[in-house]
């Protein structure tokens, strides 16, 4: 455990920040998953921003990214 003030604070802001960073990657997880299954413009649209947004806020990484927009518009152009 944490001995000073600063530390303790530490800690508590880690576990938020955390727990917030779960919830955005589940989401976005969750928005590739329904991509994939139902290929659509409307929804790799709403992945596109979802997945700018990630790497805006350092929640995944910028080349991840551009691999996984790569790969989405391929899936909907096979369709």
């Amino acid at each position: 455990m944490p001995l000073t003030k600063q530390a303790i604070k530490k800690l508590r802001r880690d576990r938020e920040r955390s727990q917030t960073r779960a919830v955005e990657e589940k989401k976005l997880q969750s928005l590739i998953k329904t991509m994939r299954k139902n290929p659509s413009q409307k929804a790799l649209t709403s992945v596109f921003s979802s997945l700018d947004k990630a790497a805006k806020i350092h929640i995944a990484h910028p080349n991840k990214v551009s691999r996984l927009k790569s790969r989405l518009t391929k899936l909907l152009a096979k369709k």
